[in-house]
C-alpha cells in the first residue's frame, strides 16, 4: 500500500511527522509518500518549492518507508489530484491512499475530477477540529455515494496548519534540523523567500 499525504508543507510541521508515524503504525508495510504541492498553481504565499521540498528532505531524513514525490512540484500544468494519484500508481504498481483531514471533506465534491479520485482510490480520513467525518459523508450526495472509499480515523486530532509556526516561529512546532534550515535561510521573514 502506498499511502500519499499532499499539501502545501510551508514549512512542515511536527504535526506532519504525525501524521506519518501514526499512519505507518496503522499500515505497518505502507510506503508513505508526501506530496508537496508547486508554488506556481497554489498559495502565493508559499516559500520556493525548493526550499520547501529541502525541508520535507530533512524531517524525513531518519524515517523508514517515507519520500518525498516531485511530480507536482515539477509539474508546469497543475492536473488535479486524480492525475497525480494515477501517475503515483503507475510507478508503484501498489494501491494508493489519498490523506487527508477531516475539514478537507468540507468541499471535496468541487475537487477536479472527485469522482474518479473515489472511485480509484481509498481516501484516509484523520480527524481535525471535533468534525464528524461520517455525518459529512452521509449528508453529502457524491461523498455518500462512495462511502467505501473511505477509512476514517477519528481518533486521530493534530492540528496540522503550519500558519502558526510562521506567526509565532515557535520551535516546538518543527521538527529541529527543519527549525535550523529556517533560520539559516533567513525564510517566512519577507518577501523573498526564494
Amino acid at each position: 500500500m502506498i499511502v500519499v499525504f499532499g499539501g502545501a508543507f510551508n514549512p512542515v510541521t511536527n504535526a506532519h511527522i504525525k501524521v506519518y508515524e501514526y499512519l505507518t503504525d496503522k499500515f505497518v508495510k505502507a510506503e508513505f509518500v508526501f506530496l508537496p504541492v508547486s508554488s506556481a498553481y497554489t498559495k502565493s504565499d508559499l516559500v520556493s518549492d525548493y526550499h520547501r521540498v529541502n525541508m520535507l528532505e530533512i524531517a524525513l531524513k531518519e524515517k523508514e518507508n517515507a519520500s518525498v514525490n516531485h511530480i507536482e512540484i515539477t509539474d508546469s500544468n497543475f492536473l488535479g489530484t486524480y492525475q497525480s494519484l494515477i501517475r503515483i500508481a503507475d510507478r508503484y504498481a501498489d494501491d494508493v491512499c489519498f490523506v487527508v483531514g477531516a475539514d478537507n471533506l468540507q468541499g471535496m465534491e468541487e475537487w477536479i475530477n472527485i469522482e474518479g479520485i473515489l472511485a480509484d482510490f481509498k481516501i484516509i480520513v484523520l480527524g481535525r477540529n471535533k468534525i464528524n467525518s461520517k455525518k459529512l459523508i452521509l449528508g453529502n450526495e457524491i461523498l455518500n455515494r462512495f462511502l467505501n472509499s473511505f477509512i476514517i480515523f477519528e481518533d486521530f486530532d493534530v492540528d496540522i496548519s503550519s500558519t502558526g509556526f510562521r506567526e509565532s516561529f515557535e520551535k516546538n512546532l518543527v521538527p529541529e534540523e527543519v527549525y535550523k534550515y529556517i533560520m539559516e535561510n533567513e525564510l517566512y521573514r519577507g518577501d523573498d523567500n526564494v
